[in-house]
């Protein structure tokens, strides 16, 4: 009953009860979009073919993102890895070209502008990868899946497949605006969900069948459990530093003096390093997965989950992606003048340079911890079930990924509710937020 009053509260806010419908009615939107064929592709055949030569089973890796429309080639194929990518190509550009390293601290007008850079991005990177799948189309059988193949065709596929990304990063863009949570990270997380059914279904049938056998599919449930209570302990960790206020004379009253802290996340890049891994990752293998040449399907099974190339390539993008982040969101020097200009100091640190490097120093290790723990929750699940041939995609990605968005989205929820004086969802305090 305590749950259900709790999502009752909800509705009592008319502005949260409009954000979260709002957000749950766009989220339908692109579950539809993702089973509307793209036009001049027999998409039934193809997942046939795709599922009896393996192929799909390469890309049920990639496939999670867009909830299962890549493989069956969809309007929202591409899903919104695009928009990912030309965001970490602009995050990396603010760093290495000073001109839009100048835009980015020009406040909302430079924010803006990089957006709109980020959107002209996004569709050039869309249009390469719908050109490359639709030429990869038409090399497989032969082109049997293609009612009219030749260049009337691939300027279709780029078409559509290119506006099926324009219209999700829009549709993400409106929920972040007009919604609740972040809607990039939401449209993940309605397309890894939104195969939870036709995973567990298959489950059931092989277990049925004698294909898997009831302890494993015991020990599967109770690795996910565990994953997934060690994403919630470690995302909520932090470490404390102490700071402390020295006394202030104004006029006749005494201020300051105060002993506070200062919390520093475990991760403080959220689930922001592995989505940006997959993105890096999920471009060149996209293409590849649908050129049935030799070589080039080589390069894609070496680019599928369970290799020593890809565990290799994605644990040093998630260790590059944590820092990477963690630099951009925090600044060490900004904290230690604040606190300088406010009277605070650590004890036994002196303020200014020493604090920021002090603060440098202490962030630095806990980045290290939080790259090994989204490593070890991304590669293990994922090694353990590729071994065992399970027969659906759902690792310590997937996991990290559901996790840490719902995680995000009930912090948001909760603040809403307990700014307007109602019970939020956790009796004994607030969900601690999350950057990312």
């Amino acid at each position: 009953m305590g749950v259900l009053s709790n999502f009752q509260n909800i509705f009592r806010v008319p502005e949260l009860k409009n954000r979260v419908l709002f957000t749950l009615a766009l989220l339908i939107v692109y579950r539809i979009g993702g089973h509307i064929p793209t036009p001049g592709i027999n998409g039934e055949e193809l997942s046939k073919f795709l599922a009896e030569s393996g192929a799909g089973a390469l890309m049920g890796f990639f496939d999670m993102f867009s909830g299962g429309a890549l493989s069956r080639v969809t309007i929202f194929a591409l899903g919104i890895m695009p928009y990912i990518s030309a965001s970490i190509i602009f995050q990396l550009l603010t760093v290495v070209i000073p001109a839009i390293g100048k835009l980015a601290k020009e406040g909302e007008a430079g924010r803006k502008k990089i957006t709109r850079y980020t959107r002209y991005a996004t569709v050039v990177i869309a249009a390469i990868q719908s050109l490359g799948i639709s030429v990869g189309l038409e090399s497989m059988a032969g082109g049997a899946f293609i009612q009219s193949p030749g260049w009337s065709f691939r300027l279709l596929t780029m078409i559509t497949l290119t506006s099926g990304t324009a219209f999700i990063m829009w549709l993400g863009e409106q929920i972040t605006e007009r919604g609740i949570g972040n809607g990039i990270s939401l449209v993940i997380f309605a397309g890894i969900v939104a195969q939870l059914p036709n995973a567990v279904i298959s489950t059931f049938q092989l277990l049925k069948a004698g294909g898997l056998s009831i302890f494993f599919v015991i020990f599967l449930l109770a690795m996910m459990v565990a994953v997934i209570g060690v994403i919630i302990f470690i995302e909520r960790g932090q470490r404390k530093i102490p700071v402390q206020y020295a006394k202030r004379l104004v006029g006749r009253k005494i201020y300051g003096g105060q002993s506070t802290h200062l919390p520093l996340k475990v991760n403080t890049s959220g689930v922001i390093p592995p989505i940006f891994a997959s993105s890096i990752i999920m471009f060149p293998a996209t293409i590849a997965g649908f050129i049935a040449i030799p070589w080039v399907q080589g390069i894609a099974k070496q680019l599928s989950p369970g290799t020593i190339f890809y565990t290799m390539l994605y644990v040093s993008m998630i260790f590059f992606f944590a820092y990477f982040y963690t630099a951009i969101v925090f600044n060490p020097v900004d904290i230690a003048d604040n606190l300088k200009k406010y009277g605070g100091y650590i004890p036994g640190i002196r303020p200014g340079q020493k604090t920021s490097e002090y603060i440098y120093r202490v962030m630095s290790r806990l980045t290290f911890v939080g790259a090994v723990y989204l490593a070890v929750v991304c590669i293990i699940p994922e090694i353990l079930i590729s071994r065992f041939n399970v027969p659906f995609y759902f690792g310590g990605t997937s996991l990290l990924i559901v996790v840490g968005v719902a995680l995000d989205t009930v912090s948001q929820i909760e603040s809403h509710l307990v700014t307007r004086s109602y019970e939020g969802f956790l009796k004994k305090g607030r969900i601690k937020g999350r950057r990312g």
